[in-house]
């Protein structure tokens, strides 16, 4: 009785996880240790596949330990990688466990680019390799008996789990095996085996027939609902309906056995024969049903022997009427197994490989904090750097401190040397050109690689329409064109970028053509500066005013104001905070990570005081620059003003001007040098993302062309049509008898068409001489030519008809035997002549042989050798 259901694994096609998730890798973690380390990681992932998925797996405990380790690892890592078909695209390819392929087209399978795909597959051989090794355990102790209820109930869990899970997990209809219907079915199998066993070990301990009847019904519950489930559904092998529907039988009928000895104990001796009665047909019913599958010899011999001796006391002492089954009071249940919960870790030895790596929440997260602190210190910056530029742009204006320093009128003011210096330092106009000249060909580099990747993918998405056209509803894989959205708009914001990048690089080149002429003049040395200076001397008499005092002490407020504010820049670019720890601590507790929330509360803390300090600079600036502005107002109406005054003043500011333009010039261009390479490492990145995806595609379409060529193959070439009847019907040739059949054992004779079993073989015939008049030729026909035989008939090929043979002799086919019409009793059919054809030729005379072959001993009539035996 102890049969069984166990379920076979499915099988898998090999993948490479080393180089798409190294590439990742590399791309997203800086070099160091922890790249080296991670990289280590994706490695031992492979390798765990490989001892999961690439070789036979035994029934042992060793073997289901590496499925659970490797789908533990799966969900540990699933969260740490974007594993989608338009990012980290991987395709995994599934057979279907229960399909057993065909001679054109294999077997059943979906390939898909998930990893949900992967840890359901995998999850599901779990299962199946848990109900193999439940199946393997010897029932006779209870050591065995504990491990498969303990296996059972995890396969029964796990096939519950998918259940659930896999319409969530994939983006289209599962292969059959995995649907939710099977799997739903084959996790309440699981269940009743599970109970069966507890029923088992029950009975093995002896214990109450009150218990044991209820785990006994509790069984026959389970298998029933498997049964029905299943019943009118081919999602299952054909085996298993006869299982169910015997076990649920088996069960009920255990269940009736021991509660007809409580009965009997009760002396309640009618319910006692109803249910054992009850019980013989039942184990009847799967006698005579479903014996191949399950032997129920034991359990019938046991149930009646109860019945006959509980008849025969009933008969003879109690006389108690025997009610109907109807009537019965129905048998308790006790349900003592429970699915196990799939909660990962299921290993006992799991360990994670990707420890240090944090999940993806946490990445996604920690890139929009960034954005966020970015933006919030190219905020601030860009107020310091407005502010200052402001500021040199109004002493410029006012040709400060140039003009207290000139007031000789005859030298090179110390301000505008020591800034002719710097420009000289930095590179003066070779260095500007040589920016400006780089520019170009860097935007052009990026152009050419954000081409090439959305290329790439137009390419990709005009095959795949062309296939959807062809192919219609059978091209049933997401269409590129929606799958490549997200890196569309991506590669758009890119082409945005790039152009405002193309705008920003011509104000700079004008503003830079605007200046030129002055930017070369700081270059030249002082002396020549100092000569193409207009010579004035305005203000000799101003070198000991007050207001010249005054004047020179706000400028050096002012810069020490900038001063400051080079430093608080400096300060702000320099704040660090690892955000990490923080949104680790928000997904653990919450299971979701509110980062707006997270990030501006912290930004707000890191650089709250930086912009209150930022906001008073900005103050301090302009009080300062207003009293300025005032004391130049009366130092310029104390000089004496001239025409050449008013000349060599103007150089001056344009000279000032020049530095303070050839500074932020200088800055612009090294930001757009630095922008365009930074933004050729990101291209670098799409144009290998959109490779990947489309790689992928390209692998998932050969996949689905092979399969939709192969279920072409299995189609029929043309639709069924009916034949005409008068080409169904085999005409009769005029004037000739009605051709033999290819064989007479799959042909009924004419007045029994509807008999379905051939007639019964007659026996051989005896051969004798044929002497006396029986022997004569008809009339008509010459003495000297033989008698005319039918032509054989065409040659018949295998397979032979079935007909029992006799000892020692192995039949010739019909249409191979040229005395057929001899050994059968088939009627002879006289030669018809057909007129204007001539007939056989003459054969020679009786004492005579024909020409050319060995003569054969003339035998008498009595020594003929007979070719079969005889009756």
């Amino acid at each position: 009785m102890a049969t069984f259901i166990s379920v076979p694994l499915k099988k898998s096609s090999d993948v490479d996880l080393v180089k798409p998730l190294s590439k990742y890798v590399t791309s997203t973690y800086p070099a160091g240790d922890e790249q080296a380390e991670y990289i280590r990681a994706v490695e031992e992932l492979n390798k765990l596949r490989r001892n999961a998925l690439g070789r036979p797996l035994d029934k042992h405990d060793s073997s289901l330990e590496i499925l659970l380790r490797y789908y533990d690892q799966l969900c540990a890592v699933e969260p740490k990688f974007p594993f989608s078909e338009n990012q980290l695209c991987l395709t995994f390819t599934w057979k279907d466990a229960f399909d057993k392929g065909s001679l054109f087209g294999g077997s059943v399978k979906l390939a898909l680019a998930s990893l949900g795909y992967e840890k359901t597959c995998v999850l599901f051989n779990a299962a199946a390799l848990a109900s193999q090794i439940a199946s393997e355990q010897n029932l006779e102790n209870d050591e065995g008996l504990k491990n498969a209820a303990k296996y059972y109930q995890l396969a029964s869990g796990a096939f519950g789990h998918i259940k659930d899970t896999v319409l969530s997990a994939l983006n289209r209809e599962p292969t059959m095996d995995i649907a939710p219907e099977t799997a739903g079915t084959l996790s309440v199998i699981m269940l009743a085996q599970a109970q069966e066993v507890f029923f088992l070990k029950a009975t093995t301990d002896r214990m109450k027939d009150a218990v044991i009847a209820k785990l006994s019904n509790q069984a026959a519950e389970f298998y029933g609902d498997a049964f029905k489930q299943c019943q009118y559904k081919d999602n299952l092998p054909k085996e298993v309906l006869p299982v169910l529907a015997a076990k649920h039988c088996i069960m009920q009928a255990n269940a009736e056995l021991h509660q007809s000895i409580i009965a009997k104990q009760k002396k309640r001796f009618g319910e006692e024969i109803a249910r054992l009665q009850h019980a013989a047909e039942l184990v009847k019913t799967v006698t005579s049903r479903y014996d191949e599958y399950v032997s129920v010899k034991d359990l019938t011999d046991k149930i009646n022997r109860s019945l006959a001796a509980a008849k025969k006391d009933n008969d003879f002492i109690y006389h108690d009427r025997v009610p109907e089954v109807k009537d019965l009071e129905p048998i308790g249940k006790a349900a003592l197994v429970k699915a196990a919960a799939v909660a990962p870790p299921l290993s006992q030895k799991f360990s994670d490989v990707f420890e240090k790596m944090v999940p993806m929440a946490v990445q996604q997260s920690m890139s929009v904090y960034g954005q966020r602190k970015s933006d919030t210190v190219n905020r601030l910056v860009g107020t310091v750097r407005e502010a200052t530029n402001l500021c040199n742009g109004v002493l410029a204006s006012l040709n400060l401190p140039a003009a207290l320093e000139d007031l000789s009128g005859d030298s090179v003011p110390q301000s505008i040397v020591e800034k002719a210096r710097s420009v000289v330092r930095q590179g003066g106009l070779q260095s500007i050109e040589r920016l400006i000249r780089d520019l170009p060909e860097l935007l052009t580099r990026n152009r050419e690689i954000l081409d090439e990747a959305l290329k790439m993918l137009d390419d990709e998405e005009a095959t795949d329409n062309d296939l959807r056209a062809k192919f219609n509803q059978r091209w049933n894989r997401t269409p590129s064109g929606d799958l490549y959205k997200p890196l569309r708009s991506e590669g758009g914001n890119f082409r945005n970028l790039l152009d405002k990048a193309v705008q920003a690089d011509q104000v700079v080149k004008d503003r830079y053509d605007a200046h030129c002429d002055m930017i070369a003049l700081l270059c030249k040395p002082e002396s020549e500066l100092s000569a193409a200076l207009p010579s004035a001397n305005p203000a000799k008499t101003l070198q000991g005013s007050e207001v010249v005092g005054v004047l020179r002490s706000q400028l050096a407020r002012l810069d020490e104001v900038k001063r400051e504010r080079e430093a608080l820049e400096s300060d702000i670019k320099g704040v660090t905070f690892d955000m990490s720890a923080a949104f680790l601590a928000a997904l653990a507790k919450d299971g979701a990570i509110d980062e707006e929330q997270l990030s501006l509360g912290q930004l707000d803390r890191l650089y709250g005081e930086y912009n209150r300090r930022v906001q008073a600079s900005l103050s301090q600036q302009e009080e300062l620059l207003a009293q300025i502005q005032t004391s130049h107002q009366e130092f310029s109406g104390l000089k004496q003003s001239d025409t050449e005054a008013n000349q060599r003043e103007e150089v001056l500011k344009k000279l000032a001007s020049a530095h303070d333009s050839y500074m932020e010039i200088s800055n612009n261009l090294r930001e757009g040098t630095k922008f365009y390479n930074d933004l050729t490492e990101i291209l670098l990145k799409f144009q290998n993302k959109c490779c990947d995806i489309v790689f992928a595609r390209k692998t998932e379409r050969d996949e689905l062309l092979k399969e939709l060529q192969q279920s072409i193959a299995r189609e029929p070439s043309a639709p069924n049509f009916n034949v005409p009847a008068y080409q169904s019907q085999t005409p009769t040739p005029a004037g000739g008898p009605t051709p033999a059949p290819r064989t007479i054992f799959n042909q009924a004779p004419p007045q029994t068409l509807q008999q379905t079993q051939p007639p019964a073989r007659p026996p051989p015939p005896v051969l004798t001489p044929q002497t006396g008049p029986a022997a004569a030729p008809p009339a008509g026909t010459p003495a000297d030519n033989p008698l005319p035989v039918a032509p054989p008939s065409a040659a018949q090929g295998p397979p032979y008809p079935a007909y029992q043979g006799y000892p020692q002799y192995f039949q010739m086919p019909m249409g191979y035997n040229p005395y057929a019409y001899g050994q059968y009793n088939v009627p002879y059919v006289p030669y018809q002549a057909v007129p204007g054809q001539a007939g056989y030729p003459g054969a020679p005379p009786a004492a005579q042989g024909y020409p050319g072959y060995p003569q054969r001993p003339s035998q008498q009539p009595s020594q003929q050798q007979n070719y079969y035996p005889q009756q």
